[in-house]
């Protein structure tokens, strides 16, 4: 699986409208609204780089609303997230503690 981190600039007054659709572009994951220089945060997974120009020039940059985005390739996965959800499955957030 290739992950890309999309930085994006949108306008301000349509923010939760342009999140909302790149929310629902196939290849996009999860769609954060954040603080700083960027207003959302687009995280894509795809199984091809050639799907990355359909997800993100092709689609994520032409969604209105869209003033500039900033994309970053990751190369390696440092987070043991899913290895610790995976662990916790069937306990609550009482017994884990």
């Amino acid at each position: 699986m290739i992950t890309a981190i999309v930085l994006v600039k949108a306008d301000v007054a349509r923010i939760p409208e342009v999140a909302a659709a790149i929310a629902e572009l196939p290849g996009v994951s999860e769609v954060y609204s954040v603080t700083g220089e960027f207003d959302l945060v687009v995280m894509v997974r795809v199984r091809r780089h050639e799907q990355l120009a359909e997800v993100i020039p092709g689609r994520l940059n032409k969604v209105p609303g869209v003033r500039q985005s900033d994309t970053h390739i990751a190369f390696r996965a440092y987070s043991h997230h899913d290895l610790e959800t995976a662990f916790a499955l069937g306990l609550d957030d009482e017994d884990a503690d």
